[in-house]
């Protein structure tokens, strides 16, 4: 059972029931491997449904796999990736994007809440085309953004143009896809393939999954071998069903939607509880299921002996995550805590 002090991030909460339940299902009796059972292929053809086009859907175990490896498969070792300077690629995958791709750079440029924009970009793309630097062949954008930011279909459609016009591809890192989709109201295609993306990575564990991670191609051209690259990365899980059951169980019903609009909804009651309180500010805006917030530096101490869990994140603010699992009068308690600290 999670902790009522947990609030490090949605990674920590356990399994949620819809999972859990298909896994147990997938349990009973033998099935293919190597991904040639009737689970993988029921939740690859659900992700065609959500998404409402003829995507190449592959699981593998975790976020930093799906990236690294979607990128790689976009890119040759003397290409590079333009990204934000706080995304998950660049601060938080331990060099695997550069590893994966035997080299390929990352290029970072700032953005407001870790959010790219057009003419970031392009100022990326054109300050230099001389055959001495590392050519640029992807736009790699987070969503929601590792500050809690969301894009419109309409930011990521101008990025798209102004990538396609440049001959780069256009990556997304949606380890909280479905917090967008949430959040937004936006259908997956509106914020997908119909926005021009290429490749999604679409995050599991998240919403309650134990692990799984799906990487979807729209552009099934750039799929064409990544199945080997997932079984040289140590990717291509022997008994695939564990990872593709939830997803099909979870895609079927709507309950990945229905746990991250919790999640999300849990985020704007803290961050409207603590709004206000002296000495505390909501750094950016609350837009997914995270708050960060600016407090002072005592109030970390008293927090702490409470026996509150969270990062002290970029610039330090505090980043309070909620979850599937989080409960309302745990956040309750929370803000109830910082105001009694305030």
């Amino acid at each position: 059972m999670i902790s009522r002090f947990e609030f490090a991030s949605d990674n920590t909460a356990g399994i949620c029931p819809e999972a859990m339940s298909a896994l147990t299902e997938a349990n009973a009796g033998a099935a293919a491997s190597y991904g040639d059972d009737g689970y993988t292929a029921r939740a690859a053809d659900l992700f065609r449904e959500v998404f409402e086009t003829d995507c190449d859907v592959y699981f593998v175990f975790n976020g930093t796999a799906a990236n690294s490896l979607a990128l790689a498969s976009m890119c040759q070792s003397y290409h590079s990736v333009i990204t934000h300077d706080a995304a998950h690629v660049e601060v938080d995958e331990c060099g695997a994007p550069q590893f994966f791709s035997n080299g390929v750079k990352l290029l970072t440029v700032p953005g407001e809440n870790g959010k790219l924009s057009a003419s970031e970009v392009e100022r990326m793309v054109t300050r230099r085309t001389d055959i001495h630097y590392p050519k640029p062949k992807v736009v790699s954008l987070t969503l929601p953004t590792e500050l809690g930011a969301l894009y419109s279909a309409a930011e990521i459609a101008a990025i798209s143009e102004l990538a396609r016009n440049r001959g780069l591809k256009v990556h997304v890192d949606g380890a909280r896809f479905a917090n967008a989709l949430a959040s937004s109201g936006a259908s997956a295609k509106d914020l997908s393939w119909k926005a021009g993306v290429d490749v999604l990575c679409c995050g599991g564990t998240k919403i309650g999954m134990g692990m799984g991670e799906a990487v979807v191609f729209f552009d099934r051209g750039i799929s064409a071998e990544f199945a080997y690259r997932c079984k040289q990365a140590g990717q291509l899980a022997s008994k695939m069903r564990f990872l593709a059951a939830p997803w099909a169980a979870m895609l079927k019903d709507g309950s990945w939607i229905r746990h991250a609009a919790h999640a999300n909804a849990c985020a704007r009651r803290l961050a409207g509880a603590i709004r206000g309180q002296p000495g505390v500010s909501i750094r950016h805006p609350v837009e997914a299921n995270a708050v960060f917030a600016d407090l002072p530096e005592a109030m970390h101490a008293r927090l702490a002996d409470r026996g509150w869990h969270y990062y002290r994140f970029i610039g330090s603010s505090a980043r309070f995550m909620c979850s599937w699992a989080t409960r309302e009068q745990d956040v309750d308690r929370l803000a109830a805590d910082i105001a009694e600290a305030a």
